[in-house]
């Protein structure tokens, strides 16, 4: 196990490179730089005078090459542990992930739980109760989950609630430390919209998975020894049945992140996916390369206790 592990984790290592070599360069090739984005704001149609591009890239270190840029980048990485400055505020970029992924990770975190707290029960319902009114109930649910954009649910959420009822969700953030309560209140409409997303696929998977399991011989066995509908499932048939489902949870996090920028944005969350958007439009490369290299090495992580967890679920899997 513990070897498994340590290969597991060199491997990131190439795999966070290449990811760093690919966010680094590609957000430069995003039409329009931030000397540009400097000059409409600072030095166009305000009577001001045209800001000086040379001085103002040597300041911020854009007058070389960009494989040098790479270098010196990577460099403090490796070296300082320091993802670099803001180009635009100056303050760090590591100050500014550390403020803004608490909010990304509760939201994911009550989306997960979402996801799965409707997933699993009616995945394993409609399977017991296969070509049933309660399972074709279930199964149009799940179809209804993946067809309906999130964006598109969550804009629905934000507009007719005021419209009708003079409702709107909270747009300063309340910390959970302060008042818990409010908290939970302003994250889980949110955390709902975005689990329900993938709640239609984890309930079909679930549902597929227990109708293969429940036809084993060893669950036949178990029925022939009058043991409760309660206990054949939750001791016998559930683990084996959750381990493509804990694969999929594996897969669907980077989309829980990837929603969870279009939501925040929706919901005015001053999360990670938040800062992302915002600096992707200033094109402040250090925060956009730095957040997306962060994120990456959370889903390598992730991927990696994905697998671990097979163990957990099947006795029989060994790591070699």
């Amino acid at each position: 196990m513990r070897a498994y592990i340590f290969r597991r984790l060199l491997l990131t290592i190439p795999t966070v490179f290449f990811v760093s070599l690919i966010i680094f360069f590609v957000i430069r090739l995003v039409p329009g730089s931030i000397i540009d984005k400097m000059e409409a704001e600072f030095g166009g149609g305000y009577g001001v005078s045209k800001i000086d591009k040379v001085a103002i890239e040597h300041s911020l270190g854009l007058d070389v090459p960009v494989y040098t840029q790479y270098f010196r980048w990577i460099g403090g990485i490796v070296l300082h542990g320091d993802l670099g400055d803001s180009l635009w505020k100056g303050t760090p970029v590591m100050d500014d992930i550390k403020q803004r992924w608490p909010v990304t990770f509760e939201l994911g975190i009550l989306a997960l739980l979402v996801t799965q707290t409707i997933a699993i029960p009616l995945g394993v319902y409609s399977a017991l109760r296969q070509d049933t009114i309660g399972d074709y109930i279930g199964r149009s649910f799940a179809i209804l989950c993946i067809a309906v954009p999130s964006f598109w649910l969550a804009t629905l959420v934000i507009v007719y609630p005021s419209i009708w009822w003079g409702y709107m969700p909270s747009i300063r953030l309340i910390p959970f430390s302060v008042d818990p309560i409010g908290n939970l209140k302003m994250f889980i409409i949110p955390a709902i919209v975005l689990g329900m997303s993938g709640a239609g696929g984890n309930m079909r998977l679930m549902r597929t998975m227990m109708l293969e399991v429940l036809r084993q011989d060893y669950i036949r066995t178990a029925w022939s020894k009058g043991l409760k509908e309660r206990v054949v499932v939750t001791r016998h048939a559930l683990k084996n049945a959750l381990i493509p489902v804990v694969t999929m949870i594996g897969y669907q996090l980077p989309v829980l992140v990837g929603g969870a920028v279009i939501i925040e944005n929706i919901f005015n969350l001053p999360g990670m996916g938040r800062l992302l958007t915002d600096a992707t439009t200033q094109r402040d490369y250090p925060i956009v390369t730095g957040v997306v290299l962060v994120i990456s090495v959370i889903l390598v992580l992730i991927n990696l206790l994905t697998d671990l967890s097979y163990g957990f679920l099947d006795p029989r899997i060994h790591y070699k």
